[in-house]
Protein backbone atom coordinates (compact mmCIF):
# COMPACT_ATOMS: atom_id res chain seq x y z
CA UNK A 1 0.00 0.00 0.00
CA UNK A 2 1.12 3.32 -1.08
CA UNK A 3 2.32 5.78 1.78
CA UNK A 4 0.05 8.81 1.94
CA UNK A 5 1.02 11.83 4.51
CA UNK A 6 -1.29 13.47 6.09
CA UNK A 7 -0.83 16.42 3.98
CA UNK A 8 -2.09 14.91 1.04
CA UNK A 9 -5.09 14.01 3.25
CA UNK A 10 -6.19 17.03 4.19
CA UNK A 11 -5.73 18.25 0.70
CA UNK A 12 -7.84 15.77 -0.49
CA UNK A 13 -10.97 16.42 2.08
CA UNK A 14 -10.53 20.42 0.94
CA UNK A 15 -11.25 19.27 -2.92
CA UNK A 16 -13.82 16.33 -1.84
CA UNK A 17 -15.41 19.02 0.16
CA UNK A 18 -15.21 21.72 -2.50
CA UNK A 19 -16.93 19.11 -4.92
CA UNK A 20 -19.93 18.25 -2.60
CA UNK A 21 -20.43 21.97 -1.88
CA UNK A 22 -20.69 22.02 -6.20
CA UNK A 23 -23.38 19.66 -5.95
CA UNK A 24 -25.42 21.18 -2.81
CA UNK A 25 -25.84 24.60 -4.94
CA UNK A 26 -26.94 22.17 -8.05
CA UNK A 27 -29.24 20.65 -5.55
CA UNK A 28 -30.87 24.26 -4.80
CA UNK A 29 -30.76 25.05 -8.70
CA UNK A 30 -33.36 22.24 -8.99
CA UNK A 31 -31.18 19.17 -10.22
CA UNK A 32 -31.65 15.75 -9.59
CA UNK A 33 -28.34 15.07 -7.90
CA UNK A 34 -29.02 12.44 -5.97
CA UNK A 35 -25.93 10.42 -3.22
CA UNK A 36 -25.67 7.81 -6.21
CA UNK A 37 -24.55 10.83 -8.73
CA UNK A 38 -22.23 12.57 -6.08
CA UNK A 39 -20.44 9.63 -5.50
CA UNK A 40 -20.04 8.79 -9.35
CA UNK A 41 -19.10 12.11 -10.16
CA UNK A 42 -16.71 12.08 -7.20
CA UNK A 43 -14.74 9.23 -8.63
CA UNK A 44 -15.41 10.19 -12.45
CA UNK A 45 -13.09 13.38 -11.14
CA UNK A 46 -10.43 10.98 -9.41
CA UNK A 47 -9.94 9.01 -12.32
CA UNK A 48 -9.41 12.37 -14.41
CA UNK A 49 -7.16 15.53 -13.22
CA UNK A 50 -8.72 17.05 -10.76
CA UNK A 51 -6.58 20.28 -11.19
CA UNK A 52 -8.20 20.86 -14.38
CA UNK A 53 -11.57 22.46 -14.82
CA UNK A 54 -12.78 21.16 -18.37
CA UNK A 55 -11.98 17.60 -16.59
CA UNK A 56 -14.07 18.80 -13.71
CA UNK A 57 -17.02 20.14 -15.79
CA UNK A 58 -16.96 16.59 -17.74
CA UNK A 59 -17.14 14.47 -14.97
CA UNK A 60 -20.19 16.89 -13.70
CA UNK A 61 -21.89 16.96 -16.57
CA UNK A 62 -21.66 13.09 -17.37
CA UNK A 63 -22.51 12.18 -14.14
CA UNK A 64 -24.94 14.57 -12.24
CA UNK A 65 -27.22 15.65 -15.55
CA UNK A 66 -29.84 13.31 -15.92
CA UNK A 67 -31.59 15.13 -19.18
CA UNK A 68 -31.20 18.01 -21.52
CA UNK A 69 -32.88 20.11 -19.19
CA UNK A 70 -30.59 19.91 -16.72
CA UNK A 71 -27.44 21.21 -19.10
CA UNK A 72 -28.23 24.92 -19.00
CA UNK A 73 -28.55 25.17 -14.93
CA UNK A 74 -25.72 22.58 -14.87
CA UNK A 75 -23.34 25.56 -16.79
CA UNK A 76 -24.87 28.49 -15.09
CA UNK A 77 -23.88 26.44 -11.16
CA UNK A 78 -20.67 25.44 -12.95
CA UNK A 79 -19.81 29.17 -14.45
CA UNK A 80 -20.83 30.88 -10.82
CA UNK A 81 -19.42 27.94 -8.52
CA UNK A 82 -16.04 28.18 -10.15
CA UNK A 83 -15.48 31.48 -11.39
CA UNK A 84 -14.71 32.75 -14.41
CA UNK A 85 -10.82 31.32 -14.81
CA UNK A 86 -8.29 32.11 -17.99
CA UNK A 87 -9.65 28.63 -19.41
CA UNK A 88 -13.24 29.46 -20.86
CA UNK A 89 -15.97 26.65 -20.06
CA UNK A 90 -15.94 23.75 -22.53
CA UNK A 91 -17.90 24.10 -25.11
CA UNK A 92 -21.58 21.82 -25.42
CA UNK A 93 -21.52 18.85 -26.99
CA UNK A 94 -24.41 18.99 -29.79
CA UNK A 95 -27.06 16.64 -28.74
CA UNK A 96 -27.07 14.44 -32.17
CA UNK A 97 -23.04 14.22 -31.72
CA UNK A 98 -22.08 11.28 -29.41
CA UNK A 99 -19.74 11.86 -26.36
CA UNK A 100 -16.21 11.52 -27.56
CA UNK A 101 -15.13 9.12 -25.09
CA UNK A 102 -12.18 7.93 -26.60
CA UNK A 103 -10.09 10.79 -25.95
CA UNK A 104 -10.64 10.23 -22.20
CA UNK A 105 -9.91 6.72 -22.39
CA UNK A 106 -6.58 7.27 -24.44
CA UNK A 107 -5.53 10.28 -21.82
CA UNK A 108 -6.20 8.56 -18.92
CA UNK A 109 -5.49 4.76 -19.95
CA UNK A 110 -1.76 6.23 -21.19
CA UNK A 111 1.57 6.38 -19.57
CA UNK A 112 1.68 8.29 -16.25
CA UNK A 113 2.24 12.13 -16.45
CA UNK A 114 5.74 12.85 -14.82
CA UNK A 115 5.30 15.77 -12.10
CA UNK A 116 4.64 19.10 -13.72
CA UNK A 117 4.34 17.37 -17.05
CA UNK A 118 0.56 18.28 -18.96
CA UNK A 119 -0.32 20.05 -15.05
CA UNK A 120 -2.20 23.76 -15.59
CA UNK A 121 -0.40 26.42 -14.82
CA UNK A 122 -3.22 28.18 -12.83
CA UNK A 123 -3.97 27.12 -9.41
CA UNK A 124 -5.64 23.85 -9.12
CA UNK A 125 -10.11 23.55 -9.10
CA UNK A 126 -10.65 23.01 -5.76
CA UNK A 127 -8.31 26.30 -5.04
CA UNK A 128 -10.34 27.93 -7.42
CA UNK A 129 -13.14 27.24 -5.85
CA UNK A 130 -12.77 27.27 -2.16
CA UNK A 131 -13.80 30.92 -2.05
CA UNK A 132 -17.36 29.79 -3.31
CA UNK A 133 -17.22 27.33 -0.92
CA UNK A 134 -16.18 29.74 2.38
CA UNK A 135 -18.80 32.16 0.76
CA UNK A 136 -22.12 29.85 1.33
CA UNK A 137 -21.37 29.91 4.93
CA UNK A 138 -21.02 33.40 5.13
CA UNK A 139 -23.13 36.37 6.71
CA UNK A 140 -24.51 38.59 3.86
CA UNK A 141 -23.99 41.46 6.02
CA UNK A 142 -20.19 41.19 6.26
CA UNK A 143 -19.44 40.39 2.41
CA UNK A 144 -17.34 43.16 0.09
CA UNK A 145 -18.89 44.32 -3.52
CA UNK A 146 -16.65 41.22 -5.22
CA UNK A 147 -18.12 38.44 -2.82
CA UNK A 148 -21.42 39.88 -3.55
CA UNK A 149 -21.20 39.78 -6.95
CA UNK A 150 -20.18 35.81 -6.41
CA UNK A 151 -23.03 35.40 -4.25
CA UNK A 152 -25.27 37.20 -6.95
CA UNK A 153 -24.30 34.73 -9.61
CA UNK A 154 -25.14 31.48 -7.43
CA UNK A 155 -28.63 33.18 -6.65
CA UNK A 156 -29.37 33.77 -10.15
CA UNK A 157 -28.97 29.50 -9.86
CA UNK A 158 -31.03 29.08 -7.36
CA UNK A 159 -34.81 27.40 -7.69
CA UNK A 160 -37.51 27.06 -5.56
CA UNK A 161 -40.44 25.15 -5.34
CA UNK A 162 -43.47 24.30 -3.00
CA UNK A 163 -44.03 20.83 -2.00
CA UNK A 164 -46.63 19.06 -4.28
CA UNK A 165 -49.75 18.00 -3.41
CA UNK A 166 -52.33 15.53 -5.06
CA UNK A 167 -55.41 17.87 -6.91
CA UNK A 168 -58.81 16.65 -7.73
CA UNK A 169 -58.06 16.35 -11.10
CA UNK A 170 -57.00 12.64 -12.61
CA UNK A 171 -55.10 11.65 -15.62
CA UNK A 172 -54.17 8.03 -17.63
CA UNK A 173 -51.96 5.66 -16.02
CA UNK A 174 -50.79 2.52 -16.01
CA UNK A 175 -51.53 1.86 -12.18
CA UNK A 176 -53.58 3.52 -10.02
CA UNK A 177 -57.23 2.88 -9.73
CA UNK A 178 -59.66 1.85 -12.38
CA UNK A 179 -60.72 4.35 -15.01
CA UNK A 180 -64.41 3.36 -15.37
CA UNK A 181 -65.57 5.80 -17.88
CA UNK A 182 -62.25 4.63 -20.42
CA UNK A 183 -63.08 0.92 -19.84
CA UNK A 184 -66.62 1.10 -20.43
CA UNK A 185 -65.60 2.47 -24.07
CA UNK A 186 -62.73 0.44 -24.51
CA UNK A 187 -65.37 -2.77 -23.99
CA UNK A 188 -67.62 -0.98 -26.39
CA UNK A 189 -65.13 -0.33 -29.14
CA UNK A 190 -64.23 -4.30 -28.84
CA UNK A 191 -67.84 -5.08 -28.89
CA UNK A 192 -68.09 -6.20 -25.83
CA UNK A 193 -64.93 -8.64 -25.96
CA UNK A 194 -62.31 -8.57 -22.57
CA UNK A 195 -60.15 -5.88 -22.73
CA UNK A 196 -57.43 -4.35 -20.58
CA UNK A 197 -58.50 -2.13 -17.38
CA UNK A 198 -57.73 1.59 -17.97
CA UNK A 199 -56.52 3.17 -15.17
CA UNK A 200 -56.08 6.84 -13.95
CA UNK A 201 -54.20 8.98 -11.02
CA UNK A 202 -54.38 12.28 -9.53
CA UNK A 203 -52.24 14.46 -10.78
CA UNK A 204 -49.64 15.99 -8.63
CA UNK A 205 -48.80 19.96 -8.88
CA UNK A 206 -46.68 22.01 -6.41
CA UNK A 207 -48.44 24.07 -3.84
CA UNK A 208 -48.14 28.11 -5.07
CA UNK A 209 -45.49 29.99 -2.54
CA UNK A 210 -45.45 33.12 -1.36
CA UNK A 211 -42.49 35.30 -0.30
CA UNK A 212 -43.14 37.78 2.21
CA UNK A 213 -39.92 40.14 2.11
CA UNK A 214 -39.14 42.57 4.62
CA UNK A 215 -37.24 45.72 3.35
CA UNK A 216 -37.03 48.02 5.99
CA UNK A 217 -34.15 49.35 7.47
CA UNK A 218 -33.25 46.91 9.86
CA UNK A 219 -33.56 44.56 6.93
CA UNK A 220 -31.19 46.65 4.44
CA UNK A 221 -28.20 44.30 4.62
CA UNK A 222 -30.14 41.35 3.24
CA UNK A 223 -32.81 42.87 1.10
CA UNK A 224 -30.98 42.42 -2.36
CA UNK A 225 -30.06 38.66 -1.37
CA UNK A 226 -33.46 38.30 0.02
CA UNK A 227 -35.08 39.60 -3.40
CA UNK A 228 -32.72 37.87 -5.44
CA UNK A 229 -33.67 34.70 -3.80
CA UNK A 230 -37.23 35.41 -4.31
CA UNK A 231 -36.24 36.13 -8.37
CA UNK A 232 -35.15 32.63 -8.67
CA UNK A 233 -38.11 31.71 -7.37
CA UNK A 234 -40.59 32.95 -8.99
CA UNK A 235 -38.78 32.44 -12.62
CA UNK A 236 -39.46 28.54 -11.32
CA UNK A 237 -43.41 28.87 -11.36
CA UNK A 238 -45.99 29.47 -8.73
CA UNK A 239 -44.56 32.04 -6.56
CA UNK A 240 -45.80 35.46 -5.46
CA UNK A 241 -43.65 38.33 -4.16
CA UNK A 242 -44.81 40.88 -1.66
CA UNK A 243 -42.45 43.60 -0.10
CA UNK A 244 -43.36 44.51 3.31
CA UNK A 245 -42.11 47.71 5.28
CA UNK A 246 -44.88 50.71 5.54
CA UNK A 247 -46.47 50.04 2.50
CA UNK A 248 -47.36 46.38 1.21
CA UNK A 249 -46.21 45.85 -2.38
CA UNK A 250 -46.84 43.18 -4.14
CA UNK A 251 -43.69 42.95 -7.05
CA UNK A 252 -44.10 39.79 -8.70
CA UNK A 253 -44.35 41.08 -11.97
CA UNK A 254 -41.31 43.52 -11.33
CA UNK A 255 -39.31 40.15 -10.65
CA UNK A 256 -40.39 38.02 -13.61
CA UNK A 257 -38.06 39.78 -15.76
CA UNK A 258 -35.42 37.36 -16.66
CA UNK A 259 -32.09 39.40 -15.86
CA UNK A 260 -31.97 39.62 -12.33
CA UNK A 261 -30.37 43.30 -12.48
CA UNK A 262 -33.00 44.39 -14.81
CA UNK A 263 -36.17 42.85 -12.21
CA UNK A 264 -33.83 44.66 -9.38
CA UNK A 265 -34.35 48.06 -11.25
CA UNK A 266 -37.77 47.48 -11.80
CA UNK A 267 -38.31 46.47 -8.17
CA UNK A 268 -36.69 49.69 -7.01
CA UNK A 269 -38.69 51.46 -9.04
CA UNK A 270 -41.98 50.36 -7.65
CA UNK A 271 -41.28 49.65 -4.38
CA UNK A 272 -41.72 53.13 -2.47
CA UNK A 273 -40.69 52.06 1.28
CA UNK A 274 -36.54 51.19 1.27
CA UNK A 275 -35.37 51.42 4.43
CA UNK A 276 -38.22 53.02 6.38
CA UNK A 277 -39.94 51.32 9.02
CA UNK A 278 -42.04 48.14 9.66
CA UNK A 279 -45.53 47.51 10.57
CA UNK A 280 -46.11 43.98 10.16
CA UNK A 281 -49.49 43.71 11.89
CA UNK A 282 -50.93 45.88 9.09
CA UNK A 283 -49.40 44.64 6.47
CA UNK A 284 -49.88 40.79 7.13
CA UNK A 285 -53.49 42.34 7.49
CA UNK A 286 -53.87 44.19 4.56
CA UNK A 287 -52.59 41.01 2.24
CA UNK A 288 -55.16 38.93 4.20
CA UNK A 289 -58.32 40.77 3.33
CA UNK A 290 -57.07 42.12 -0.35
CA UNK A 291 -55.31 38.28 -0.92
CA UNK A 292 -55.23 35.74 1.30
CA UNK A 293 -58.10 35.28 2.21
CA UNK A 294 -59.69 35.42 -1.88
CA UNK A 295 -57.31 32.15 -2.30
CA UNK A 296 -53.91 33.66 -2.69
CA UNK A 297 -52.73 31.93 0.99
CA UNK A 298 -54.85 28.98 0.74
CA UNK A 299 -53.14 25.82 0.91
CA UNK A 300 -49.47 27.58 0.09
CA UNK A 301 -46.35 27.82 2.06
CA UNK A 302 -46.13 31.18 2.96
CA UNK A 303 -42.32 32.53 3.82
CA UNK A 304 -42.15 35.37 5.57
CA UNK A 305 -38.30 36.81 5.32
CA UNK A 306 -37.82 39.13 7.94
CA UNK A 307 -36.24 40.09 11.37
CA UNK A 308 -39.26 40.81 13.02
CA UNK A 309 -38.76 43.98 14.63
CA UNK A 310 -42.30 45.44 14.75
CA UNK A 311 -43.59 49.28 15.65
CA UNK A 312 -46.94 48.51 15.25
CA UNK A 313 -49.04 46.16 18.07
CA UNK A 314 -47.27 42.81 18.63
CA UNK A 315 -51.38 41.69 19.31
CA UNK A 316 -52.41 42.57 15.90
CA UNK A 317 -49.94 40.72 14.87
CA UNK A 318 -50.23 37.43 16.81
CA UNK A 319 -54.00 37.33 15.71
CA UNK A 320 -53.42 37.98 11.90
CA UNK A 321 -50.58 35.13 11.75
CA UNK A 322 -52.82 32.73 13.30
CA UNK A 323 -55.32 33.94 10.32
CA UNK A 324 -52.88 33.09 8.12
CA UNK A 325 -51.84 29.92 9.82
CA UNK A 326 -55.46 28.47 9.31
CA UNK A 327 -55.43 29.51 5.82
CA UNK A 328 -51.97 28.56 4.54
CA UNK A 329 -50.31 24.71 4.24
CA UNK A 330 -47.27 25.95 5.87
CA UNK A 331 -46.00 29.29 7.38
CA UNK A 332 -42.07 29.50 7.49
CA UNK A 333 -39.84 32.44 9.25
CA UNK A 334 -36.81 33.14 8.10
CA UNK A 335 -35.18 35.58 10.40
CA UNK A 336 -31.07 36.29 9.40
CA UNK A 337 -30.61 37.73 13.34
CA UNK A 338 -31.39 34.04 14.27
CA UNK A 339 -27.45 32.94 13.36
CA UNK A 340 -25.87 35.26 15.70
CA UNK A 341 -24.74 34.06 19.00
CA UNK A 342 -27.14 34.01 21.97
CA UNK A 343 -29.96 34.49 19.96
CA UNK A 344 -33.35 34.71 21.18
CA UNK A 345 -36.44 35.38 19.68
CA UNK A 346 -37.27 38.59 22.80
CA UNK A 347 -38.38 41.53 20.12
CA UNK A 348 -42.22 41.95 20.65
CA UNK A 349 -43.23 41.11 17.09
CA UNK A 350 -41.07 37.68 16.52
CA UNK A 351 -42.64 36.60 20.18
CA UNK A 352 -45.89 37.18 19.54
CA UNK A 353 -45.53 35.57 15.71
CA UNK A 354 -43.91 32.54 16.58
CA UNK A 355 -46.78 30.28 17.97
CA UNK A 356 -48.43 30.10 14.60
CA UNK A 357 -45.20 29.79 12.59
CA UNK A 358 -44.53 26.28 11.57
CA UNK A 359 -40.63 26.61 10.48
CA UNK A 360 -38.03 29.03 12.25
CA UNK A 361 -35.04 29.01 10.19
CA UNK A 362 -32.00 31.10 9.59
CA UNK A 363 -31.67 33.30 6.64
CA UNK A 364 -28.54 34.98 6.90
CA UNK A 365 -26.21 33.26 4.16
CA UNK A 366 -26.49 31.15 0.69
CA UNK A 367 -26.40 28.19 2.91
CA UNK A 368 -29.46 29.08 5.35
CA UNK A 369 -31.34 30.15 1.75
CA UNK A 370 -30.66 26.34 0.44
CA UNK A 371 -31.89 25.09 3.65
CA UNK A 372 -35.12 27.49 3.66
CA UNK A 373 -35.86 26.06 0.02
CA UNK A 374 -35.39 22.46 1.38
CA UNK A 375 -38.49 23.84 3.96
CA UNK A 376 -40.22 24.61 1.33
CA UNK A 377 -40.04 21.47 -0.22
CA UNK A 378 -40.55 19.40 2.23
CA UNK A 379 -37.45 17.78 2.58
CA UNK A 380 -35.83 20.30 5.11
CA UNK A 381 -33.61 18.78 7.47
CA UNK A 382 -34.94 18.32 11.30
CA UNK A 383 -32.24 20.50 12.77
CA UNK A 384 -33.36 23.54 10.91
CA UNK A 385 -36.43 23.43 11.76
CA UNK A 386 -38.26 24.37 14.80
CA UNK A 387 -41.99 23.71 14.93
CA UNK A 388 -44.63 25.52 16.86
CA UNK A 389 -46.63 22.76 18.44
CA UNK A 390 -43.16 22.28 19.96
CA UNK A 391 -42.57 25.43 21.68
CA UNK A 392 -44.67 26.54 25.00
Amino acid sequence: MAYRSPAGDAALFRADAVLVGFVRALRAAGLDASTERLYAFLRAVDVLRPAMRADVYWAGRATLCGGHDDLERYDRVFAAYFGAPGEPAPRAVPAARPPRLGLVAREVSGAPRRAGEGEPSGPPTATLASSAEVLRHRDVAGLDPAERAQLRRLLAAFALHGQTRRSARRRPARRGAVDPRRTVRELLRRGGEPARLRRHARVERPRRVVLLVDVSGSMAPYADALLRFAHAAVRGGRTEVFTIGTRLTRVTRELSHRDPDLAMAALAAAVPDWRGGTRLGELLREFLNRWGQRGMARGAVVVLLSDGWERGDPELLGAQMRRLHALAHQVVWANPRKARPGYAPLAAGMAAALPSVDAFVEGHSLAALERLAAVVRGTGKGEAVVRGAQRA
